[in-house]
């Protein structure tokens, strides 16, 4: 059985699309973005910002079923969890008691606009051990 190794000589249309330039463009885009990106999230970094007071808007009506609990900070350091004084070390080791409960309560943190960031990184880092997540953060309108 012979075989022949010409190929047939018919027009049709070629099916097959050459990739080759779409990779091509996709790698230059790609390198672009990886070049831009860093430039621009450096500028927005060094923008300063001065934060906005809260205006006064509707709040909705808290569910009257959820418990709640005050977390009070205090300019000189010191905290009150409800109305116990409670120093910033003893803090992870007193929420300990909220959060064995079935439906621990919600913790309203109320900060003096004199403490200190550490403070309040330090009440934060105590429910976050304890993994207390609702919280709210009472401000006072703007007047």
């Amino acid at each position: 059985m012979a075989r022949t190794f010409r190929q047939r000589r018919s027009m049709h249309a070629v099916s097959e699309l050459n990739v080759t330039n779409l990779l091509d463009l996709a790698f230059v885009l790609l390198i672009i973005f990886m070049i831009a990106t860093p430039l621009i999230t450096q500028s927005e970094q060094t923008v300063p910002v001065n934060l906005p007071v809260e205006s006064s808007s509707e709040q909705q009506k808290p569910d009257p079923d959820t418990k709640s609990e005050n977390i009070v900070i205090r300019a000189d350091g010191s905290c009150l969890l409800g109305d116990t004084p409670v120093p910033l070390t003893r803090m992870t080791q007193e929420l300990a008691r909220y959060a064995s409960q079935s439906k621990p309560p919600v913790f309203h943190i109320r900060m003096d606009a004199n403490s200190t960031a550490q403070q309040f990184i330090s009440v934060m880092d105590a429910l976050k051990k304890n993994g207390l997540s609702k919280i709210s953060f009472d401000t006072q309108a703007q007047q």
